[in-house]
């Protein structure tokens, strides 16, 4: 989106699209889902996990990261990942409104 269509939009929703749009691919979601089941995650483990090499890995993890979706630690020569709940939250409640509004809107269309 160009700068000068993006100021006519809200931070809230600016951050809603930067999020849905890291997760707009079947890997991330695969990793963020293989985070959820374990809760923490070396960036090497999901290499066994997942049908991609280190690098496209690194890279999935790397715009995970920058959308805030994820946090890494430094532990040794390694990064151990986990879901950044806090980051994610307006996801949440973005979602929780859309699963509210299909539940209870009957008369849509």
């Amino acid at each position: 989106m160009g700068a000068s269509k993006s100021e006519a939009f809200s931070a809230e929703q600016q951050n809603l699209a930067a999020l849905a749009k890291a997760l707009a691919h079947p890997a991330r979601i695969a990793i963020v889902q293989h985070l959820l089941q374990v809760d923490s995650c070396i960036c090497g483990d999901l290499v066994h996990e997942l049908p991609l090499s280190q690098p496209t890995i690194s890279q999935h993890l790397k715009e995970l990261k920058l959308a805030g979706i994820i946090k890494g630690n430094i532990e040794g020569s390694s990064i151990c990942y986990c879901i950044h709940t806090n980051q994610i939250a307006p996801l949440h409640t973005f979602i929780s409104q859309l699963l509210n509004c299909t539940a209870t809107n009957s008369t849509c269309c």
